[in-house]
């Protein structure tokens, strides 16, 4: 039972450790690594409250637990 009890607790801790939020800086370096995958020149990657988001087309991630969102706006040359 006491091995059972902490396989238990084991897996509860693995599973909330995955699940873990990332940071904002974190999750901007991954996005921009993929624009730049994709060989976009000119685009701009911002990190704004909830608040400051006024067109939802151009949120590409949220981090700090929802309370902030990253947009992305591509630049004309």
């Amino acid at each position: 039972m006491k091995r059972f009890a902490l396989a238990v607790i084991c897996c509860t801790l693995a599973t909330s450790a995955l699940a873990a939020p990332k940071s904002c800086e974190e999750l901007k370096a991954e996005i921009e690594t993929k624009i730049q995958a994709n060989n976009v020149s000119s685009y701009t990657l911002e990190i704004v409250t909830n608040d400051e988001v006024h067109d939802q087309n151009m949120v590409v991630g949220s981090c700090d637990n929802g309370t902030k969102k990253i947009i992305y706006q591509k630049n004309n040359r």
